[in-house]
């Protein structure tokens, strides 16, 4: 199937057709019959999935594509170089491979890395296009990653694994002992190969539950994409007894903003009435759950212990969004008619009783425009809307 895809006259078609919608494209006639369509069809709608999450691929030629499930679920450049930046060595072995994004990254800071994948037909697909891109301290391995830890019988720098994070049956997965391979499980395991393991989850797993089901953990790592969480990454050290960290990290088109709290620590949360500015954590900094660290570090005083909104008289640099408050109405019809009723605007609660929708079609309120309203509760437990408009960065 490599050779077929690799002819001159079936990269050209892949290549003239990215722009074209796939489904009409199914409808027209196989231009080579030696080659199942499906094939075919599946590398130029891969591809087209790669052109903005993985433009190195993309713009390599002679690429070749897996599923285009694969291209959804894999590591993004942007979140794999990032990832690849917090650690290094001599030698990492990568237990979930995949496509082999993260190891194509990792392999700048390591002198040799092992990809293991259980697809067979992945795995030479990895390997070839790892020769393609000019990579050659990555070697491919197929196969059941314990099997092949258990015939390499050797020491690594670090264990890279990706759980699968769905069912036989699918539906989302909840814990990582639902996963394969069963991390929790296995740790005694691993660590005869390595002491220090990376894994990576979704960022749907709760922070607590998984440091239920983990052991060890030194530093928990919280990477939002242009203010989307996409990964959580668990960085664990064999017999670490120390604090754990969560770094909430956020990727922008041309920064990083990152912050670091230890996990439980006392900090000391502030509170206030509504002042001149509102702040709103970044998507990593909420899912670190870290509200009292965001005020004591940035001085600013939380509107409500349950609201996760932020409030100054001094304009700061903040990771997230910041706004001017022009008006504080209390949520009285009355007092709302004027201000937000068949208005345009954009519309955010923060522990208020009714859902944006709601909202939405009680006050007869469209999406857009400069206006953003929040819907929240201030200290003395009064339901409030704050109009407000965004602040020159």
């Amino acid at each position: 199937m490599l050779n077929q895809l690799l002819q001159v006259e079936i990269q050209n078609f892949i290549n003239q057709n990215i722009e074209t919608n796939i489904t009409e494209l199914a409808f027209k006639k196989n231009p080579f019959p030696e080659l199942d369509y499906s094939v075919l069809l599946n590398q130029i709608a891969a591809k087209q999935k790669a052109k903005l999450k993985l433009p190195t691929w993309f713009g390599a030629q002679n690429i070749i594509f897996p599923e285009k499930i694969s291209i959804e679920q894999t590591s993004s450049e942007k979140t794999a170089q990032y990832k690849a930046s917090l650690i290094k060595g001599e030698s990492l072995i990568d237990l979930s491979g995949g496509f082999g994004i993260d190891d194509y990254y990792f392999a700048k800071h390591f002198k040799e890395v092992a990809h293991c994948e259980i697809n067979n037909n992945l795995s030479e697909i990895v390997q070839h296009n790892f020769n393609i891109l000019s990579v050659s301290n990555i070697k491919c391995f197929s196969g059941e990653s314990t099997e092949i830890l258990k015939t390499l019988n050797r020491k690594f720098d670090w264990i890279y694994v990706d759980p699968s994070r769905r069912h036989d049956k699918k539906g989302k997965v909840f814990l990582l002992n639902d996963c394969e391979p069963n991390v929790p499980q296995l740790l005694s395991f691993y660590f005869k190969y390595s002491e220090n393991i990376l894994i990576k989850t979704a960022p749907i797993l709760d922070i607590q539950s998984g440091l239920n089901e983990l052991q060890f953990v030194k530093k928990i790592h919280i990477i939002a994409l242009e203010n989307e969480v996409k990964e959580l990454l668990w960085e664990i050290e064999a017999n670490y007894s120390g604090e754990v960290y969560i770094n909430s990290i956020n990727i922008e088109k041309e920064s990083i903003t990152e912050d670091s709290a230890v996990f439980k620590k006392d900090y000391k949360s502030s509170f206030s009435t509504v002042q001149k500015y509102l702040y709103e954590p970044n998507a990593a900094l909420m899912k670190s759950g870290e509200f009292s660290y965001v005020s004591e570090k940035y001085n600013i005083a939380k509107l409500h212990q349950h609201s996760h909104l932020y409030t100054s008289n001094e304009l700061i640099a903040f990771p997230g969004r910041s706004f001017e408050i022009m008006e504080c109405i209390p949520f009285q019809k009355n007092d709302l008619k004027k201000h937000i009723i068949n208005q345009k605007m954009n519309i955010s609660t923060r522990n208020f009783p009714l859902k944006v929708d709601e909202i939405k079609k009680k006050f007869k309120i469209k999406d857009g425009g400069t206006i953003f309203a929040f819907f929240t509760t201030d200290i003395q437990n009064n339901k409030i809307v704050l109009l407000c408009k965004k602040t020159t960065p």
